[in-house]
C-alpha cells in the first residue's frame, strides 16, 4: 500500500509528551512553534533519526560502522519512511584547507579544465590542487599563509631585560633564557630598552649581521630572540603542549605567504592561464562573474567539464551566494551560508522521493533574498520529494503546504500537536503562533536621543570602501543590508576601533557534562552554599569530584559500545540517574538535595534557592525567555535558538559602566513571541546607558530601532557603501532592498490587520 504521510505515534523525544501526527509527503511542511517546543525533536531527533537507522541497517556490519551514528528515538511507531537529507544551520568549518571550492566540487572541475586546456600545459588535474604534494606551495604547504613572529610583541621597551623587557616565557630574570641575554656582557640588563640604540635592540632580536656590528660583540653561539622563539616553538615538529600553542597564539600572525601570494600552488601551478587568467586569480573572482567568464571556453574536448562547472557555479549563484569566491575558506562562512552550500549538491539531482529536513533556511537572510529560497525548497518539492521545514518566519509559512505547530510552552510545556493546517487557518487559532501573527508589534515613533557618537574611521575591511560612520551611544542601532553587504565587516571594525562586548554566532559549548548551572558560572556558589549550610567539603557537591555516583561517574546514565550498532544510552540503576551517592543527597538546603537543585527550573531556583549570586545569575536566563530550563539540563538537548539566548544571557550582564554590545542577528531561532522578549531586553539596556548595535534582518527589529545604518546595495564588490543612517521611520521612498522590505512589511502587517479586525 502506497504511504501518502509519515505516521509518527508516541513520540517521548527529548520533550516530546506522547505525540501522534500525521505528516502528509511531497509536500512543503513548516513546523512552528516558540524555542523549545519540540519542533527540532520532532523533525530532527525522531523522523531523521529513525530513517536514519533503518536505512543504516540495510548496510553489512562493516560499512555501518563506518557510517553517520543516529540514536533511535523514544517513538512507539514511525511509517511511511524515506531516506532522509538534513541540511542544518552547522557552519561548515573544516580545517585551513576546507574552501567554497573544494566543498562544492566547483575547484574540482576548474582545476581539470586547467589540467586539459591551460598553457603552458602543467599535467595532470592534481598538479592544480593545493591539498595535493604534487600542486602545493612548498613553503605554506598549500595553506596561503605563513606563521610568522609577531615581533612587535615581544619587548616592553619601558623596562630593563632585568625587569622583564622580553615578554616571551622563560626570558625574564630568573627565566632559562635570561643569561642568554643579561649576562654575556653585550647588553646592560638594567637599562629600559626605549633608552638602547636602534642597533642595540636589533642586536637583541636578529643576531646575526645586527650582532657582528656592535662594538661588544656577542658570543659565537648568541642567537637572537626572534631566532631563538622561531627554533623553539615554530620549527619543531613536536607535539605541543597548551602552554607552547598559548605562546604562538600570543606572539604570532598569520601573513599571506611570501613564495604564492595567497594561491596556495607551485610555482608551476602559477603559470598556466586560460582566458588570460591564472587558477589563482580565477579563485578570486565573485561566483557570478567566475560563471560567465568559464562560458567563454569553447574547446569541445572540455564541453563536458565546463558544463558540469557552470552549472555548479549557477546553483551557487541561485541560492543567493553569488558574491563568494572559490578561495573563500569555509571557516568564515556564517550559519546561512554553510546551509545554502550544503543545498548546491541536491539541485541538480535526479533522486525523488527523498525526504529533505531543513532547519531555518531564511537564517541570515535578507527578507529580499527569503523569496529565492523558498522557490528553491518549492524546486525539490515539486520534483517529487517531501521537505518539511523549521521555521520562524511567516513568509516561509505562507508557501507551506501544511503548518504544523508544536507547543504550547518550551520545555515540559511543549511537546504536543496544538495546530496542523494552512496559512489562513493558523491566522485565526488560538495557538502562541496564531496570537503572535496576529498582534500588532508596536513600532518606535520617537526615537531616543543619542548621547554621542562612536566613530568609525576610514573603515576597508573586507569590501568596505573607506567608509566612516558614526554611530550614536545610549541608543538601539541596527545595521541592515542584503547578505554580504558589508555589515558584519562594519561591526568588525567598530570592535577594532572601540572597546565592545560582542556576541556572535559562534556556537556554544555543549558537552555531555555541559548544562545551565555550568555555563552560568554558578556550580561553584551552588556548591558552597551546599557546603556551609551542611558542614562538609563543597567537592562532594560536585559530580565531577567526590560525591559523584562511581558507577555512572557522575553522568547519570550508563553507555555502552555496541561497535557496529548504536551505543545504548541507560539510566544508571545505582543512582537512578541521579548522579551523586546517597551520602551526598541526605545533605539539603531548604529541603532540597543537590540532586533537586538540577531538577528546578530556572524560575523556581530563583525563587527558592536564597544565595544572591545565584539569583541574579539565573535572572539573566529568565529575562530572555529560559526560565522554563531545567538547572541540570544537558545542554546537547537545547535548540538552536535556546543555545543563543542561552549566550546572551551570560553576555549581557549589568556593568558599572556604559557598554557598548554589538550583537550579530540575536533573533536567530526565535519565536515571533521570543522577539518581543529580546526588544525588551535590549530596550532595558539602553535605558540603563548602554549602547546596542545589532546586525539584524528581522523587520519587527529593525522598526524599534532608535537608528538604522543601511549598506549595500548588494553582496560582495557591489557592496560596501552606506546607502542610508538616521531613524527608521525617515527611511522611505528609496530604491533599496531594506527601504522596499520595510515598505512591503508595513503594508503587509496593515492588511492583515484589516482581515481580522473584518472577521471579529
Amino acid at each position: 500500500m502506497e504511504h501518502r504521510h509519515i505516521t509518527v505515534r508516541g513520540a517521548r523525544t527529548n520533550n516530546l509528551a506522547a505525540l501522534d501526527v500525521d505528516v502528509p509527503r511531497n509536500r512543503l511542511v513548516v513546523f512552528a512553534g516558540v524555542s523549545g517546543s519540540g519542533k527540532s525533536s520532532l523533525v530532527f531527533d525522531t523522523i531523521a533519526a529513525e530513517a536514519g537507522h533503518q536505512l543504516n541497517e540495510t548496510f553489512p556490519p562493516f560499512a555501518r560502522n563506518r557510517l553517520p551514528k543516529w540514536t533511535r528515538p523514544d517513538v512507539e511507531h514511525i511509517g511511511g519512511l524515506s531516506p532522509v537529507i538534513v541540511i542544518d544551520q552547522r557552519r561548515l568549518g573544516g580545517n585551513a584547507r576546507s574552501t567554497v571550492g573544494t566543498v562544492t566540487d566547483a575547484w574540482t572541475y576548474l582545476r581539470l579544465l586547467f589540467s586539459r586546456v591551460g598553457t603552458p600545459h602543467v599535467g595532470e588535474s592534481n598538479r592544480f590542487s593545493f591539498n595535493d604534494p604534487a600542486g602545493m606551495c612548498p613553503t605554506c604547504s598549500g595553506l596561503g599563509e605563513v606563521v610568522a613572529a609577531a615581533v612587535d610583541r615581544f619587548l616592553d621597551l619601558d623596562r630593563s631585560l632585568a625587569q622583564g623587557a622580553i615578554r616571551l616565557p622563560g626570558f625574564g630574570d630568573g627565566g632559562y633564557w635570561y643569561a642568554q641575554y643579561a649576562d654575556i656582557g653585550t647588553f646592560d640588563p638594567h637599562t629600559p630598552l626605549r633608552e638602547w640604540s636602534p642597533q642595540e635592540r636589533a642586536a637583541l632580536l636578529y643576531g646575526g649581521e645586527a650582532a657582528a656590528k656592535l662594538g661588544r660583540k656577542p658570543p659565537k653561539a648568541y642567537e637572537g630572540v626572534v631566532e631563538r622563539f622561531e627554533r623553539i616553538y615554530l620549527h619543531t615538529s613536536d607535539h605541543l603542549s597548551e602552554r607552547k600553542q598559548e605562546v604562538i597564539r600570543r606572539f604570532t600572525r598569520s601573513e599571506v605567504c611570501p613564495e604564492c601570494h595567497g594561491d596556495r600552488l607551485n610555482a608551476a601551478a602559477r603559470t598556466a592561464t586560460l582566458l588570460g587568467y591564472t587558477i589563482g586569480e580565477l579563485s578570486r573572482l565573485e561566483v557570478s562573474e567566475l560563471a560567465g567568464l568559464v562560458r567563454a571556453v569553447t574547446a569541445a574536448q572540455v564541453a563536458p567539464v565546463v558544463d558540469a562547472l557552470t552549472a555548479r557555479l549557477d546553483a551557487i549563484t541561485t541560492i543567493g551566494l553569488g558574491y563568494l569566491t572559490l578561495s573563500r575558506p569555509t571557516t568564515t562562512l556564517s550559519g546561512g551560508e554553510s546551509q545554502r552550500i550544503k543545498m548546491v549538491k541536491h539541485l541538480g539531482s535526479s533522486l525523488i522521493e527523498m525526504t529533505y529536513l531543513v532547519d531555518e533556511p531564511t537564517v541570515g537572510l535578507h527578507p529580499a533574498d527569503v523569496e529565492a529560497t523558498v522557490r528553491l525548497l518549492e524546486r525539490l518539492r515539486d520534483r517529487g520529494n517531501s521537505i518539511l521545514v523549521v521555521e520562524h518566519d511567516p513568509a516561509v509559512m505562507a508557501r507551506a503546504d501544511q503548518i504544523v505547530e508544536i507547543g504550547p510552552g518550551a520545555g515540559a510545556d511543549g511537546g504536543r500537536l496544538v495546530f496542523q493546517g494552512g496559512f489562513a487557518e493558523l491566522h485565526c487559532a488560538d495557538t502562541p503562533t496564531g496570537r503572535a501573527l496576529r498582534r500588532r508589534r508596536p513600532v518606535r515613533r520617537e526615537p531616543r536621543a543619542g548621547a554621542g557618537y562612536l566613530t568609525i574611521a576610514d573603515a576597508t575591511r573586507n569590501n568596505l570602501r573607506g567608509l566612516t560612520v558614526a554611530v550614536p551611544t545610549g541608543v538601539l542601532t541596527v545595521l541592515t543590508g542584503v547578505a554580504g553587504s558589508g555589515k558584519s565587516s562594519l561591526a568588525a571594525e567598530l570592535v577594532a576601533q572601540h572597546a565592545a562586548t560582542v556576541i556572535d554566532q559562534s556556537p556554544v559549548s555543549t558537552n555531555r557534562r555541559s548544562t545551565p548551572i555550568t555555563y552560568t558560572g554558578i556550580a561553584p556558589a551552588i556548591r558552597r552554599l551546599f557546603a556551609a549550610r551542611n558542614g562538609v567539603p563543597a567537592a562532594l557537591f560536585s559530580a565531577n569530584s567526590t560525591g559523584a555516583c562511581p558507577d555512572c561517574r557522575g553522568l547519570g546514565v550508563i553507555h555502552t559500545d555496541l561497535a557496529f550498532l548504536d551505543g545504548q544510552e541507560v539510566v544508571c540503576e545505582t543512582c537512578q540517574g541521579r548522579r551523586f551517592t546517597p551520602e551526598v543527597l541526605r545533605h539539603t538546603v531548604d529541603g532540597l538535595s543537590i540532586a533537586d537543585v538540577d531538577a528546578l527550573t530556572v524560575d523556581q531556583a530563583v525563587a527558592r534557592l536564597s544565595d544572591r549570586q545565584i539569583a541574579r545569575a539565573l535572572r539573566h536566563l529568565a529575562d530572555v525567555g529560559l526560565g522554563y530550563l531545567r538547572l541540570g539540563q544537558s545542554l546537547s538537548t537545547l535548540s538552536g535558538g535556546e543555545c543563543q539566548r542561552l549566550k546572551i544571557a551570560r553576555e549581557l550582564r549589568e556593568t558599572a559602566q556604559p557598554t557598548t554590545y554589538v550583537l550579530d542577528e540575536p533573533t536567530t531561532g526565535l519565536h515571533l513571541s521570543d522577539v518581543d522578549t529580546l526588544l525588551a531586553l535590549l530596550d532595558g539596556l539602553v535605558d540603563r546607558g548602554h549602547t546596542v548595535v545589532v546586525i539584524e534582518h528581522n523587520l519587527d527589529v529593525i522598526r524599534r530601532a532608535d537608528w538604522l545604518i543601511d549598506l549595500g546595495p548588494g553582496p560582495g564588490r557591489h557592496g560596501g557603501t552606506v546607502l542610508y543612517q538616521g531613524p527608521v521611520a525617515d527611511y522611505t521612498d528609496r530604491d533599496t532592498p531594506t527601504c522596499a522590505a520595510l515598505t512591503a512589511h508595513v503594508r503587509s502587517e496593515d492588511r492583515r490587520h484589516a482581515r481580522v479586525g473584518a472577521a471579529h
